[in-house]
């Protein structure tokens, strides 16, 4: 983990060979919004693009490097303090050349937060 107790899983569900649904819980206390933004807590989108990231090596036991980002479109802004429970939902292949792909929906409560297909490079 880059940001060291910035967020926690809570749950990690297994939907198909490729789709996953992952809950996880944000530090709303985390030293990273005392710069973003003071009074009124932002999720960075950097954070969010990590958090992926993270979420992804986890699942395929692999070192990625990010190696493109097809489509980033962040929907509503996330507010730790009013909405710290995030659900991603993943879909998550591999190519035959080894490249991870992975395309998600970040959701608070119905609210779609980010949308977001990227591919990862194994290293």
């Amino acid at each position: 983990m880059v940001l060291k107790d910035f967020y926690k899983v809570l749950s990690e569900e297994k939907i198909s060979d490729s789709k996953y649904n992952v809950a996880i819980l944000i530090n709303e206390k985390h030293e990273v919004f005392n710069g973003h933004f003071p009074g009124n807590p932002i999720m960075p989108g950097v954070c969010m693009i990590q958090i992926i990231k993270e979420l992804t090596e986890a699942i395929t036991k692999s070192t990625l490097m990010i190696q493109t980002l097809v489509n980033v479109k962040f929907m509503a802004l996330i507010n730790p303090e009013t909405t710290p429970e995030l659900r991603l939902e993943l879909d998550i292949t591999t190519t035959e050349d080894d490249l991870v792909k992975v395309k998600n929906t970040t959701y608070f409560n119905d609210t779609v937060a980010l949308k977001l297909s990227n591919v990862y490079k194994k290293i």
